[in-house]
């Protein structure tokens, strides 16, 4: 059973509240409120980088039914702002538990909010675009939580997720070295790359491109992170610098930013893509792919023209840019998660084809 019930409530910047019980962190809540559509994958959602400074509304009703386990973690902890979901579980069933959700929130401080109607903020959100929103205790005056809301925005999203420390994976026996430049990466996004063959030494986000290239590394890979990715041009002229000097593959932040290096322009969508049920076409394999998702931003396909640069897949749902090929340098990005942890399968040839790019130059 929870071991103690506060009362709560979100407070969206359009004047709505919603009321509920408050567990986890004492602290408030502040941010972007979104949501996502999985049905599963609770933990990793929670754990992706992704997601830093967002408070995150869950549209499935019942979380927390198979448990907490660290097995599953793809941050170094949650970096979320807050959690909205309907339903708390109290007892989870799962031979992989080794603790509850509300044990998890708890030990990392997190302010969930929980017995609310998370689908009618999601009717909102989609309505009305995301919201800034602040998740406090019930009895916090109206004063409080208007000078809460009108609190700076977050822009040092990736400062705050990315490794401190340059770090290897990977015994050196491996085919190729990959360097990675950790915008905020999953961890099954690593793990999958070692599975492809590939040892990686891992670099925080502001690395220099001179220093990665001292690395000698055979393939350059930008992972995915959190917030606009106008807020780092320092990380958009280091990899302006790596274009060509090594194949390059890109995902989520990663491919918002190669874009953006490449003279296309990104700009902030209405509510986003975020869930595990994101159907995506590849225009060149006349395919579609369900796909996992997280993001807020999109790149521009009008201001692709004329810059060698090639759309090979869209989002069937809006028809937005989910994935580039550059002529001129051998490059490639898609905005998904194509390790889908949480999701579907069927994404491995874009590692594949990420492996055959280092394989041309090994035998250039």
């Amino acid at each position: 059973m929870h071991e103690q019930v506060r009362l709560g409530k979100l407070c969206l910047i359009d004047g709505s509240v919603y009321h509920g019980r408050l567990y986890g962190g004492e602290r408030q809540a502040v941010g972007e409120v979104v949501f996502t559509t999985g049905m599963s994958g609770y933990q990793e959602t929670l754990t992706d980088p992704s997601f830093c400074s967002q408070i995150v509304v869950m549209t499935y009703p019942l979380v927390g039914n198979y448990g907490i386990n660290p097995m599953f973690d793809q941050g170094r902890r949650s970096y979320f702002a807050g959690y909205v979901i309907g339903d708390l579980c109290d007892c989870p069933s799962n031979w992989r538990c080794e603790s509850t959700l509300e044990a998890f929130l708890k030990e990392q401080e997190l302010p969930c909010l929980t017995g609310v109607d998370t689908r009618s903020i999601t009717r909102k959100i989609r309505s009305h675009g995301v919201l800034k929103g602040v998740i406090v205790a019930e009895e916090t005056s109206d004063e409080e939580v208007q000078a809460l809301l009108a609190s700076p925005d977050v822009h040092d999203q990736i400062a705050q997720v990315t490794t401190p420390n340059i770090y290897t994976l990977g015994h050196r026996s491996k085919k190729y070295h990959v360097a990675v430049l950790d915008l905020g990466i999953k961890q099954n996004i690593l793990n999958f790359l070692q599975l492809f063959d590939c040892h990686l030494t891992v670099f925080p986000a502001f690395t220099s491109a001179e220093e990665i290239l001292r690395y000698d590394p055979d393939g350059i890979f930008l992972s995915n992170g959190p917030g606009d990715p106008k807020d780092v041009p320092e990380v958009i002229e280091n990899i302006k610098k790596l274009m060509g000097q090594r194949p390059i593959f890109g995902i989520c932040m990663g491919h918002q930013l190669l874009a953006l290096a490449n003279g296309a322009d990104t700009y902030k969508m209405k509510f986003g893509h975020r869930g595990i049920n994101q159907p995506v076409k590849d225009l060149r394999q006349n395919k579609i792919y369900i796909s996992s998702q997280n993001h807020g931003f999109a790149v521009d396909e009008k201001s692709l023209a004329g810059k060698g640069i090639t759309v090979t897949h869209i989002s069937m749902n809006d028809g937005t840019v989910e994935g580039l090929e550059y002529r001129d340098h051998p490059s490639f990005a898609v905005q998904y998660h194509p390790e889908a942890c949480p999701g579907p399968g069927g994404h491995e040839y874009l590692f594949q084809h990420f492996i055959d790019l280092m394989e041309g130059r090994h035998h250039a």
